[in-house]
């Protein structure tokens, strides 16, 4: 059985800021969005299945991080100071930020500025299914394993990721191609 590798996915951000009710800053938005395709490189993409978090959301302890960057913890579900839940739409996040960590209140102050905008996460794609179609390979990841979600100056697949993914899809292509080399041959000695 082939390792699975970990891949991050990026979705355009509809982060907002707020203060709660004890006057602590919030930040909270879609960290994933359902059945919204993403193209990883030419020709190939990716989308998120409803339900593809329920797993993790309850067997992890999932972190917010700021860029993939695991000595900047925003959040943590295990604390819930990160509240995670999947609806209809996508994976929703409120992150309380702590008022003493001066890095998370400069996240929060760009945030809220608009300065960054951009929201992904991390996972093990533990169930997928592809398909050829005419313009490219589509995979849809029908369970996430989860472990971070992260707010992203630069969201995007870091290309040891790519490459892994990309090394995959062209093996399934050269299989398919010598599957339909080897039919036309079986055609043409009948």
């Amino acid at each position: 059985m082939a390792e699975k590798q970990k891949r991050t996915a990026y979705f355009a951000g509809n982060l907002k800021t707020r203060d709660d009710t004890d006057n602590q800053p919030v930040i909270e938005g879609y960290f994933a969005v359902f059945n919204q395709e993403t193209e990883l490189w030419p020709g190939v993409f990716e989308s998120i299945a409803y339900g593809a978090f329920s797993n993790s959301l309850q067997n992890n302890d999932i972190r917010c991080l700021f860029n993939h960057d695991s000595a900047n913890v925003l959040g943590r579900s295990s604390a819930t100071t990160l509240q995670l839940r999947e609806d209809s739409h996508g994976l929703y996040g409120v992150l309380l930020i702590n008022p003493d960590d001066r890095m998370a209140m400069d996240v929060y102050a760009r945030v809220k500025r608009g300065d960054i905008t951009g929201c992904s996460f991390g996972f093990y794609p533990m169930s997928e299914h592809w398909e050829d179609r005419d313009d490219g390979t589509h995979y849809v990841v029908e369970e996430a394993d989860t472990i971070e979600v992260s707010i992203c100056t630069f969201p995007a697949y870091p290309q040891t990721e790519i490459d892994a993914r990309m090394a995959g899809n062209n093996r399934r292509r050269r299989d398919v191609q010598k599957k339909r080399l080897e039919e036309l041959k079986q055609c043409l000695h009948n």
